[in-house]
């Protein structure tokens, strides 16, 4: 009979079970050694400092990566179809390694690193392993199977005005295989995690580029753009081959305890599928774009492809350290303390927040200088650079929408439990997805794609936001009172809409995940949001003055930087706080947190 992991307890004095608190402070410390809240911060500061140089690491290697695509087949018909056969990759890589199984598995690993620590008869994180790892990967087997089957149809529905199709299909049986790599990696990677080792994930996608580069160079004379392809199979298996020696040591390293088998935890049907269709309904918003610009002139997918790979870098860089936190936040909810569990998560929203602000900034400032110094060479055009440079500009409007709906979709599911409102908060940034670009791409093509994009997933940012308010309790006002504080005339809908939204949310989903103070953390963000703006327009112009790309690119560098942290200050009292506490403890003797 599958056993749901115990519901999270509202303060200390009502914790029972396996979610006591002295369980849970011995799975910690069975994990980092300590308890501290000092060694704590250290561990963290340390595992981010490791997860983001690596991460970096791998996105340079990811522009090198584009900058290849780029150079050897430009951005054509050719181009296309293979991004049309990428969109299996970038699927994956969103259900298998960041937000899909990831976040299913570390809570299941956290639990069973709680039951070892308690004494349970045998070991069962291998138990767990043993239950969940065959089954796993006959599915992942299943999936690319079918999907290397069904290629000429997948191509047709994903892009069924695509000039090559027969080429975008040899291209996706070739991508095909990363359902079943990237679902072994992503099982790696959080098994990792969930024992606070970090090192060996922050490896995969320096080692997954490393493969696609490779490829393009040995075979791409012979095989043009299907070299691509084949990279990515190549790579997918790299992903697992770089984490596979971590994970041995690890299971080996505990020998079981007498007493046979351990009682394995089934992991909850809702809680994987609750997970699973969340980052398949943000990922769609992929399939959408492809779908339109397959309608408009070669060359479109490309476009919107290139600027999108930019436009991600400081979304992906301001989430480093959630991707450190997650099984922080997790374990303080497991502690029953609701208060740390908040205060991290709003220190996280804080300091990624105002990085990916900054960042922004720069991206819209400096994206032709950005675009023409990585991509205009060989194939890659200066009308390309022009487009491209225009779509990346869209793109980076929607970057703060990406970062808070990275770090509160994370709350959600911290506790390993299942709750179904991030979906529905999906589903309408999807829907204003569509509507959006499917109502403008007609007259303004690619730039409506973007807009699209940015504005679907500000929408799901907003509403799950809402979702984690946390209700002033014990200042219940009349009812007359609240009317009157409801604004007058058409937007009046609108309010009691978002209130009665927000209020549903709060009790659907607020005892899922995180209560935190929505008004104080929009409140903080003001000051940053407005320094940004400025910061960009002082930016783009005097990007704009100097003759040479690299020349412009520098001087808007440092305009912006100089703005955004001369106004105001840019930092707010949680901005500040979490900066100060990451930098001091980078600088300390780190000599507890375990990362590698």
């Amino acid at each position: 009979m599958p056993v749901t992991p115990p519901q999270t307890p509202r303060g200390p004095s009502r914790m029972t079970g396996v979610a006591a608190v002295p369980a849970a402070r011995a799975a910690t410390q069975d994990v980092d050694g300590t308890d501290s809240p000092g060694a704590t911060r250290n561990f963290i500061a340390k595992a981010t400092l490791i997860t983001a140089s690596l991460s970096v690491a791998g996105a340079l290697l990811g522009l090198v990566r584009d900058q290849t695509l780029a150079q050897l087949f430009g951005a054509g018909v050719e181009t296309d179809a293979f991004l049309v056969a990428w969109t299996v990759p970038e699927f994956a890589a969103t259900l298998l390694i960041e937000d899909g199984l990831a976040i299913a598995m570390i809570p299941a690993f956290s639990l069973a690193l709680a039951r070892r620590a308690q004494g349970a008869s045998g070991d069962p994180v291998r138990s767990l392993v043993a239950s969940t790892l065959p089954r796993l990967s006959l599915g992942f087997v299943a999936v690319s199977a079918l999907i290397i089957v069904g290629a000429p149809y997948v191509v047709e529905v994903l892009a069924p005005g695509l000039p090559e199709p027969d080429l975008a299909a040899d291209c996706t049986r070739l991508t095909a295989t990363c359902v079943l790599s990237f679902g072994l990696a992503g099982y790696c990677s959080a098994a990792l995690r969930a024992h606070r080792r970090f090192l060996a994930p922050a490896t995969i996608y320096v080692a997954y580029n490393t493969g696609i580069i490779a490829a393009m160079f040995l075979l791409g004379e012979r095989w043009g753009v299907r070299s691509a392809a084949a990279g990515v199979a190549v790579g997918g298996f790299l992903m697992v081959a770089v984490q596979l020696p971590s994970l041995r040591r690890l299971l080996r390293s505990r020998p079981s305890v007498s007493g046979g088998a351990a009682e394995v935890r089934p992991m909850s049907l809702a809680l994987l599928s609750s997970v699973l269709l969340f980052a398949m309904c943000r990922q769609s918003q992929v399939l959408i774009e492809r779908f339109l610009a397959s309608t408009l002139p070669a060359g479109a997918i490309s476009h919107l492809n290139y600027a999108q790979k930019v436009a991600q870098i400081p979304m992906t860089l301001s989430l480093m350290l959630c991707t450190v936190t997650f099984p922080v936040v997790a374990q303080a909810l497991a502690d029953g303390d609701t208060e740390r569990a908040r205060d991290r998560v709003e220190r996280d929203l804080a300091l990624a927040c105002r990085l990916v602000l900054f960042g922004a900034a720069t991206v819209i400032a400096c994206a032709p200088q950005i675009i023409a110094i990585l991509f205009q060479r060989g194939a890659f055009t200066a009308q390309d650079t022009v487009v491209t440079a225009g779509v990346l500009r869209v793109y980076a409007l929607g970057l703060l929408g990406q970062t808070l709906v990275g770090v509160l979709i994370r709350t959600y599911f911290s506790a390993g439990r299942p709750t179904w409102y991030p979906i529905g908060a999906m589903t309408a940034g999807v829907v204003a997805t569509t509507w959006i670009g499917a109502g403008t791409v007609g007259s303004w093509g690619v730039l409506a794609i973007a807009a699209a994009n940015a504005a679907g997933i500000t929408v799901t940012a907003a509403l799950l936001l809402a979702g984690l308010a946390q209700e002033r309790s014990g200042r219940a006002r009349h009812k007359s009172a609240r009317r009157a504080e409801e604004p007058a005339g058409p937007s009046s809908f609108v309010f009691s809409t978002w209130t009665a939204a927000r209020r549903r949310a709060a009790r659907h989903s607020g005892s899922r995940g995180v209560p935190i103070r929505t008004r104080h953390v929009l409140s903080d963000l003001g000051r940053p949001l407005r320094a940004a703006g400025v910061a960009t327009v002082a930016g783009a112009f005097a990007s704009s003055a100097p003759g040479s790309p690299v020349a412009g690119f520098a001087v808007g560098c440092v305009t912006v930087t100089a703005v955004f942290l001369l106004l105001g200050p840019a930092l707010g009292t949680q901005g500040r706080t979490s900066a100060l506490h990451s930098v001091g403890a980078v600088t300390r003797r780190l000599r507890h947190g375990r990362s590698s």
